[in-house]
């Protein structure tokens, strides 16, 4: 094994209990690393197996970092840091991936690409070796929401076979624990701004007799769940902002008196609803500007610079006043509702007008206190994020 100083690549692979596959894909690795003549190291993750996975990579000369926390993305965030090597190819440890053809990683990384892919569906898929619910629905969709969300160019977001340049790997602080790792070590890479590239690769059936650590209904939310949380303008901004403006036309329609359309009549019963509609897509809104705030100080999600530009530059006062006016407003068309109220001598009201006036002055109101109390939250992240200072 050449030392460390010398090792140009780490071939890591997570390991939990895969005794039955774990030698042969080592073997292949070290059988790659002495054919190419590249410098390099198989390194194993194990995440406490108790099958005698780690006495098997020893023998064949590989090495082994013991990782206490279970998960998928633990164990390899943790072969991340202990790799020696300049460049990490990364694969399964079930013999689904062929470790003796990775010139194309190899190559790709040696011209300059931070990341590179592997592709299944570009490189083949043998008979029964992904589910057809993976096949068909998980990896296509999930792909296509990465690449809308994030402009990412990677065809097969998970793909476990992958190689990268360790420190711009390190660089994006990586944290998800489990499987959907995998989606945040290529969102990240793309949002800030690494070179992609993609290599068509093969995947076979693994060579284990018991079931796969992978679960897909529950993996296959978490994936998702992580792809909507690092992006909060698909999860908040434009539903949000759909439903408001959904809810501000319907008002604004409604509150002159009924519409009917065709053989439908719209009345103040569809006013409730698009004043709820308002006031949720307004909230949406706000969660947005929290989420990308917040998040970005704790480098959770991309910080929205234009955002904290624009929030920097109107700030506290600003918005107090447009609340205030909101308030206002609301407050006024209650005085007009119970005028109209006072028109029917206090009693039963049996038309609708006082009703949507109503709802109008709630809305208002109700639009003005969220605008108040989202603007002093974010006063405070904004104290958050100067820090205290010393006197």
């Amino acid at each position: 094994m050449a030392g460390m100083e010398a090792v140009e690549l780490t071939i890591l692979m997570p390991c939990l209990n895969e005794a039955e596959t774990l030698g042969t894909c080592v073997r292949k690795a070290m059988d790659y690393l002495a054919r190419s003549g590249v410098a390099g190291e198989v390194l194993v993750a194990d995440n406490g197996s108790t099958d005698g996975s780690q006495a098997i990579a020893e023998a064949l000369g590989a090495r082994i970092v013991a990782v206490p926390e279970r998960g998928y993305g633990a164990a390899l965030i943790a072969g991340i840091h202990a790799a020696r090597g300049r460049y990490v190819i990364m694969g399964d440890s079930d013999d689904s991936y062929n470790f003796t053809a990775l010139d194309g990683f190899v190559e790709k990384l040696r011209e300059g690409f931070d990341l590179v892919m592997g592709n299944r569906f570009r490189g083949g898929i043998e008979p029964g070796a992904m589910p057809p619910l993976h096949r068909y629905l998980g990896n296509p969709v999930l792909s296509t929401i990465g690449r809308v969300f994030f402009g990412s160019p990677v065809g097969d977001f998970h793909c476990g076979l992958r190689g990268f340049d360790r420190e711009a790997m390190l660089a994006l602080e990586l944290r998800a624990p489990g499987m959907e790792f995998a989606s945040e070590m290529v969102v990240k890479a793309t949002v800030n701004g690494l070179r992609i590239a993609e290599v068509p690769t093969t995947l076979s059936p693994d060579g284990r007799s018991r079931p796969p650590h992978l679960r897909s209904w529950r993996d296959g939310w978490r994936h998702l769940r992580f792809l909507l949380v690092f992006c909060p303008r698909w999860l908040f901004l434009y539903p949000g902002a759909a439903l408001f403006l959904a809810g501000l036309v319907a008002m604004a329609a409604l509150l002159p008196g009924p519409l009917p359309l065709g053989g439908v009549t719209f009345d103040v019963h569809t006013l409730l609803y698009a004043s709820g509609a308002m006031v949720m897509g307004f909230q949406a809104v706000q969660f947005w500007v929290f989420a990308r705030i917040y998040g970005g100080q704790q480098g959770v999600v991309p910080e929205e610079k234009r955002l904290v530009a624009v929030l920097a530059r109107f700030g506290l006062e600003p918005a107090l006043i447009v609340a205030g006016l909101l308030v206002l407003l609301g407050l006024g068309l209650g005085v007009a509702a119970v005028v109209i109220w006072g028109g029917e001598d206090f009693g039963q009201l049996t038309g609708m007008g006082a009703m949507r006036v109503a709802i109008a002055s709630v809305t208002a109101m109700v639009l003005g206190l969220q605008l108040a109390f989202g603007a002093f939250f974010l006063a405070l992240l904004g104290m958050m994020r100067a820090g205290p200072r010393g006197g």
